[in-house]
């Protein structure tokens, strides 16, 4: 995502926030869409389960003026080394997954919320987007299964309803969303992908091009709500 800001321009800075140090974006291969649009790119590491950590990457963020666009792209679906993986059904259910991925997908952005909200304008226009997941969608769910996922996803989801109604009191301009970018090749949905139909596994490219397209539409009331990669709204 970070890379396909680089290529779009119109940021004067984008911080690409990761907890490694070797974080690898290719700033070189990028070329803005217009002339004069070139953004910096600074590369931060920040420990999130360290708050002090997550306050620190604010105050550098603060110190380049009004923050206009924060994508949050943390998230944990499995973990081979835990032994983690989707439920199939309750009795599969166990106390160390619902904190793992309530703490990943709920806890961890809801706090760089909390450090990152307030640095917005209030009367610009400024974005909050979370990946989320069309599995967090309560009324969209036929199939049941991956219980921690899917509530994780589910509280993150009323969250970014939360930010939405009090920001809309003091920003109009303000807009918080979920993203679902769809099925993207990647580590989360590599022990998953053998299901996934043809054409429906998506490059981190492509899926990074249609949700930045997606933000880029957003309106005010738009604020709230949960769109696919497609900019269609999943229902909650």
């Amino acid at each position: 995502m970070c890379e396909a800001l680089l290529s779009r321009g119109g940021y004067e800075t984008i911080f690409a926030v990761s907890r490694q140090r070797d974080l690898s974006i290719s700033q070189a291969s990028t070329t803005p869409r217009s002339e004069g649009a070139t953004s910096t790119l600074q590369t931060l590491v920040c420990d999130l389960t360290d708050e002090a950590s997550l306050r620190s990457v604010a105050a550098r963020v603060e110190a380049a003026g009004p923050l206009t666009l924060c994508l949050c792209a943390i998230g944990k679906l499995s973990d081979a080394d835990s032994d983690l993986t989707p439920e199939r059904s309750l009795q599969s259910q166990s106390q160390a997954a619902f904190e793992t991925l309530f703490h990943t997908n709920a806890i961890l952005p809801a706090l760089i919320a909390k450090h990152m909200i307030p640095l917005m304008p209030r009367t610009e226009r400024a974005v909050f987007a979370a990946l989320s997941a069309r599995v967090g969608s309560i009324s969209d769910n036929r199939l049941g299964g991956w219980h921690a996922y899917r509530a994780s996803k589910a509280a993150l989801n009323m969250l970014i309803r939360n930010y939405a109604i009090e920001q809309a009191r003091r920003a109009a301009e303000f807009i918080a969303v979920g993203l679902h970018p769809g099925t993207v090749d990647t580590a989360l949905s590599l022990p998953f992908q053998r299901n996934v139909p043809k054409g429906k596994l998506f490059t981190p490219h492509h899926a990074a091009t249609c949700l930045l397209d997606v933000v880029e539409g957003l309106r005010p009331d738009d604020s709230g709500k949960v769109f696919d990669w497609q900019g269609k709204e999943i229902p909650a």
